[in-house]
């Protein structure tokens, strides 16, 4: 995991916020909602592989 990665979420939280934050203001909160959860699911999308190398090298540590 690169410092790279760790900046798109960080960019993907900051855009994320803006664009939630705008949306409420203006009284659109169901589509806030949506930005929110389609932030969360895009940053889900880069992180789970490294969550299953995260598990593998556990199982390969301890050989279950």
């Amino acid at each position: 995991m690169g410092v790279n990665l760790i900046f798109k979420i960080a960019a993907v939280g900051i855009l994320v916020s803006v664009l939630s934050q705008v949306l409420k203001h203006s009284g659109r909160e169901e589509q806030a909602f949506l930005t929110s959860l389609a932030g969360l699911i895009l940053v889900l999308f880069w992180i789970v592989p490294y969550i299953y190398e995260l598990f593998e090298s556990i199982r390969g540590l301890f050989s279950l």
